[in-house]
């Protein structure tokens, strides 16, 4: 074994080991007060800001946002060591089975035809490991999934046991379709929140999304980091724009909407 990766299993247990040193009697207050629950937002949240690391393209961030949600997992993995559960061990020893359990083509003498038989094979296999845990052909999916990302992932396990539209006019129309419903409602003018006829119309609102985004998936195009795209492009217009008046010595508020606008095609 080389000397560097020594080292670098000497650093992980002395994450684990300071990690223990937090949550020990002499450790941190707030650590020590922490539960599986009370720590499930910061998943979530250095889950996101290795995305936007991902996105900015900068190496650096990435590796340091990636330390920050490693750290997550070690956290969880302590506590659960604590309550006598599992330990970061057991974690990595699952995770090790789990890479060669469903990589035979790699570990094993299976044949696979390309990129396509592989996540064939994999689904296969992950239906074998589950058995009767999974009723559902669309269980698997967190609930907790952004929507957009959670809809495509939905339709997808959909279309595998082939309940699929033919081809793409099928949600094409279906969006139309949707839409026109959404419209039909709005005829009688904007509801009163909280009314039969509201909670009607957000129904709607969610099925064009739900149908934009099968049309995505028609087109391989990601719904999640297409939206994302957007709203950072949105982000640096208005930012611009915000820029602009201030190079004028005013504010946003202060200025017309035509004026806005202005700005807004000049971002552009």
């Amino acid at each position: 074994m080389s000397e560097e990766v020594v080292s670098d299993i000497t650093s992980f247990e002395r994450l684990l080991d300071l990690m223990a040193k937090l949550r020990s009697e002499e450790g941190c207050p707030w650590d020590r007060e922490q539960t599986h629950q009370s720590l499930r937002p910061y998943v979530v949240e250095e889950t996101y800001e290795v995305l936007e690391a991902i996105d900015s393209g900068s190496p650096d961030k990435l590796c340091e946002e990636l330390g920050d949600l490693l750290l997550q997992v070690v956290f969880h993995a302590q506590l659960a060591t604590e309550a006598g559960q599992f330990t970061m061990r057991d974690v990595i020893r699952g995770i090790n089975e789990k890479l060669i359990r469903r990589h035979p083509h790699v570990f094993g003498d299976v044949a696979v035809d390309g990129v396509s038989g592989v996540l064939d094979n994999w689904e296969k296999i992950k239906r074998e490991e589950k058995g009767s845990e999974r009723r559902s052909a669309l269980d698997g999916v967190p609930k907790a999934l952004p929507g957009l990302q959670r809809a495509e992932k939905l339709q997808n396990k959909a279309a595998k046991v082939g309940f699929d539209w033919g081809n793409l006019e099928g949600p094409l129309e279906k969006v139309k379709e949707e839409f026109a419903e959404f419209e039909a409602i709005l005829q009688g003018g904007i509801p009163e929140p909280n009314t039969d006829a509201w909670d009607r119309l957000e129904d709607e609102f969610g099925d064009i999304l739900f149908s934009l985004v099968n049309v995505g998936r028609f087109l391989k195009i990601d719904s999640e980091l297409a939206l994302r795209r957007t709203i950072a492009k949105f982000v640096s217009r208005f930012e611009y724009m915000e820029r602009a008046a201030a190079s004028k010595g005013k504010r946003l508020e202060e200025l017309t909407l035509d004026e806005m606008e202005e700005l807004w095609q000049q971002a552009k």
